[in-house]
């Protein structure tokens, strides 16, 4: 299961780096900034509620020119992975409890909210890439999980 869980989030980040490389191309639109850094912040936000820590500092949509990409994708990539680490083959099995932003208390496995994390990361850069194509942005990066995997 760790295994598996790393390779999805080594997928993401490479997913994400190219997704962000495309939105620097196209000169950095608003709407694909906002998506980004709100995917970036789910991403700090759901690995605090798994480590039943406060939740970071900030937004869940961020003011995206305040936010320097490259490094908190590389930094939460890396803390995504040392948590992984961390895991034990039955912890993923584990409920944590955690409250969502509106303050409701929820209880989920710790390997649903993984593939939660990484399942809501492709649907943003899929509404990334139709705003980028909407730009002008032609083709657009090949985010495709099986490409990934290929090479």
């Amino acid at each position: 299961m760790k295994d598996y869980f790393t390779r999805l989030f080594q997928y993401d980040l490479h997913a994400n780096q190219l997704i962000l490389k495309a939105i620097r191309s196209a000169g950095n639109p608003q709407q694909s900034m906002l998506l980004f850094g709100h995917l970036l912040a789910a991403q700090q936000r759901w690995l605090a509620r798994c480590q039943y820590s406060t939740a970071p500092e900030v937004e869940i949509f961020p003011k995206t020119e305040t936010i320097p990409f490259e490094e908190v994708l590389a930094d939460n990539h890396q803390q995504w992975i040392a948590y992984l680490n961390t895991t034990t083959p039955v912890g993923f099995a584990q409920q944590i409890t955690y409250k969502n932003s509106a303050g409701t208390e929820f209880a989920d496995k710790l390997e649903d909210i993984v593939t939660q994390v990484t399942n809501h990361g492709t649907h943003h850069r899929a509404q990334i890439g139709q705003q980028l194509k909407l730009a002008g942005i032609n083709p657009l990066p090949v985010t495709d999980y099986i490409y990934f995997i290929r090479n």
